[in-house]
């Protein structure tokens, strides 16, 4: 179990990890359309630190609140005890505004199908 993704800290909750170092993931949903659409197929590694995930990055994310929810979402900044993430489609709110801080358990590494290849990276603006 990952209570954290800080070594030392513990979340509200456990947060399971991913089954294995490498995962499949498919998109339902259009919250991070134009970036994946529904039914998207995604390469996922395992993600172990911190430091592996930064602003910007494509990732597989539980929220300690929701921890039965596995979601795909891009991170917008580090906060105490995980990351905020959030759709790239900013009408639908089932990320961080809507669930709190979210646990990274994986960093999408391309796209499998339908159209193989890696995500773009398209940061947030600063507001």
């Amino acid at each position: 179990m990952i209570d954290s993704d800080r070594v030392g800290e513990a979340g509200p909750e456990p947060v399971p990890p991913l089954p294995s170092a490498w995962a499949m993931a498919r998109v339902t949903g259009p919250s991070m359309v134009p970036t994946v659409r529904s039914g998207d197929r995604l390469l996922v590694r395992r993600v172990r630190s911190t430091a592996a995930v930064r602003p910007g990055d494509v990732v597989l994310a539980r929220f300690p609140s929701r921890p039965d929810l596995l979601v795909v979402k891009r991170v917008r900044r580090a906060v105490p005890g995980g990351h905020w993430v959030e759709g790239d489609n900013r009408l639908i709110t089932d990320d961080s505004r809507a669930f709190g801080v979210a646990v990274v358990v994986g960093k999408v590494v391309g796209r499998l199908r339908p159209r193989p290849g890696r995500l773009p990276s398209q940061p947030f603006p600063e507001t």
